[in-house]
Formats: C-alpha cells, structure tokens, sequence
C-alpha cells in the first residue's frame, strides 16, 4: 500500500508516495534535512550543490556498507566451509574411534 508524506527539506516541501512507512520517509527526510541545512551553512553552498554534496556523501556511505556486507558474506562462507571440514573430520574420527573399539573388542575375546 502506497503511502503519500510531505517533507520539507531545506526549506522547499516535497511530496512523496512510497511504499515504505511514513514514519521512515520522515526520518529519512530529517536526516537530508539536516545534512543539506549542514553543509548550507557555508554560505558559497547552494541548495544545489548541497543536494548534490548529500548524494555523493550517502552514494559514499552506501559503497562501504555493500563492501562491508561483501567482505562479512565472504567471511561467513569461509567459517561455513570450516564448520562443514570440521563436521566431516569430526564423523570420521568418531567411525575410527568405533572401528578401533571394536578391534579392541575382539583382542579381549581372543
């Protein structure tokens, strides 16, 4: 379900339709707000060029977040694969231990 929300983002309303909650649009909104209000303080910013600036810091943001996310996908694939070497080390030192009681088994009955 679509949901419409007004923000105002340093000092112009826009509106939106999203099918995100409005509460998120609007923490999202604040958050651009406050950015772009931040970087508008040099007064050789334009509202343009903050807009811009924002983009660029959040395209920024969002680079290191997905190599950050690649880098622990990858990390948790090796632990996997170890688990799993593990596992199978682990089953076939459990089968030796069997086999091995059982020889010991038949030493004691001879």
């Amino acid at each position: 379900m679509a949901n419409k929300v007004n923000l105002s983002i340093a000092g112009a309303t826009y509106c939106l339709t999203s099918d995100e909650s409005v509460a998120y649009m609007n923490e999202l909104g604040a958050e651009v707000d406050s950015q772009m209000r931040e970087l508008m303080q040099n007064p050789r910013v334009s509202t343009t060029m903050a807009a811009v600036l924002c983009a660029l810091n959040c395209l920024d943001a969002t680079k290191k977040a997905e190599s950050t996310a690649d880098n622990l996908r990858a990390q948790m694939k090796s632990y996997l694969d170890d688990n799993a070497r593990a596992r199978i080390e682990a089953d076939n030192a459990r089968r030796e231990v069997e086999r091995l009681r059982r020889e010991l088994e038949n030493y004691r009955r001879i």
